[in-house]
């Protein structure tokens, strides 16, 4: 395994094995990385003859008041986690590489950007769909891959790959849990052990109203409802948002028909969670 800073790199070495006419895989990730991860990785491995993996703790995404200087950050245990996956490059540039003085290009996917997390986060996909622009410039993948945790993160990409004719195909993978139902996040290690248990309320509230669904309910509001109040039980310190939306579109539905998207945001103590699953109607 080769770790490579340079951009100019990492572009020369992956056409050379373009040349010999091997598949590249690539999973994007800002580090700190846990088992979903991992899975992401592993399927590349499974897939692809080259699998790369970016490390880089991009900062057009965070707003003024997020925790990027405190995001987890341990490159060393990241390399490592790489290697025993079969990782063949790690791509780990840094912000002047990516960001150099004078730059001033964005990438905005308009509308589905601007709801659910991009509600409370405004500007955070057009740094995401910014940096996963570059990125695919730079690595030139045949294949990457995102986990279904960041449901809206996947459709905003998907539909960037399709309306800018990249020419790759994007994976979305399942969400990858805690066996009692947590979602694997990097952001879990801000949980202390009573925020930890009272976050499993977040999966249980999304089975609950998955449940409702197939017994025949349609109306998103008194799921909502549903959710909101199995939630609250668990005294988080703040509800971001609870929506049921279309699975495409990503507008609010009144009525469930189809396939519809339930999302969630919820604050324990320093964690902003987020969660979803995906229900046919």
């Amino acid at each position: 395994m080769k770790i490579i800073k340079s951009i100019k790199k990492i572009q020369q070495i992956l056409a050379k094995e373009r040349l010999k006419g091997r598949s590249i895989g690539f999973v994007p990730t800002m580090g700190a990385l846990h088992e979903g991860h991992l899975s992401l990785i592993r399927q590349a491995r499974r897939e692809n003859d080259i699998v790369v993996v970016s490390i880089f703790v991009n900062p057009t995404q965070f707003g003024p008041k997020e925790d990027f200087k405190k995001y987890p950050r341990n490159f060393k245990k990241d390399a490592l986690l790489c290697e025993k996956c079969g990782v063949d490059f790690i791509f780990y540039p840094d912000a002047k590489a990516m960001y150099p003085k004078g730059y001033k290009t964005y990438v905005n996917v308009e509308d589905l950007g601007n709801v659910l997390c991009g509600k409370s986060r405004p500007g955070h996909f057009k740094g995401v769909a910014t940096v996963v622009t570059k990125l695919f410039n730079i690595i030139g993948p045949d294949l990457a891959y995102f986990g279904s945790k960041d449901a809206q993160q996947a459709i905003i990409i998907k539909r960037m790959v399709e309306d800018l004719n990249m020419p790759l195909k994007i994976k979305v993978m399942p969400t990858v849990r805690e066996k009692d139902g947590l979602a694997m996040s990097s952001r879990n290690i801000y949980l202390n052990k009573k925020e930890r248990k009272a976050a499993t309320a977040l999966f249980h509230s999304l089975k609950a109203a998955e449940k409702f669904i197939k017994k025949g309910e349609k109306d998103a509001g008194k799921i909502i409802h549903l959710m909101r109040r199995m939630i609250q039980e668990a005294q988080p310190k703040k509800i971001d948002y609870i929506e049921i939306v279309d699975a495409q579109s990503l507008l609010p539905v009144k009525k469930i028909k189809g396939k519809v998207l339930i999302a969630l945001a919820v604050w324990f103590g320093k964690a902003r969670l987020i969660d979803n699953i995906i229900v046919h109607g």
